[in-house]
């Protein structure tokens, strides 16, 4: 049950990241969830580093953290996409 709201969290956050970019990203969704994983991990990591471990309620501050690496991420990932594949694919549409 882990990993399917792993792969929840991963997907919303891939999706709000997209939001949040301006501009068009051009990476698949399977990816942009990936990503959006890698921001939750890296967030969770930032938080605990700083002292945020678990709060009452609704961990808003962890979910920023979350949110702000998700949106790096998908900033980057996307750039590295876009270098790797996108001149292929350039190239098959001659």
């Amino acid at each position: 049950m882990g990993w399917l709201w792993a792969i929840i969290v991963g997907f919303i956050l891939g999706l709000i990241a997209k939001a949040v970019i301006p501009g068009k990203q051009h990476s698949p969704l399977w990816l942009t969830t990936i990503f959006g994983m890698l921001g939750a991990i890296v967030g969770n990591a930032i938080a605990r580093g700083l002292g945020v471990e678990e709060t009452r309620g609704v961990d808003w501050s962890r979910h920023i953290f979350q949110i702000v690496a998700a949106i790096v991420i998908v900033a980057v990932g996307d750039m590295l996409y876009l270098r790797m594949w996108g001149h292929r694919k350039q190239r098959q549409r001659m």
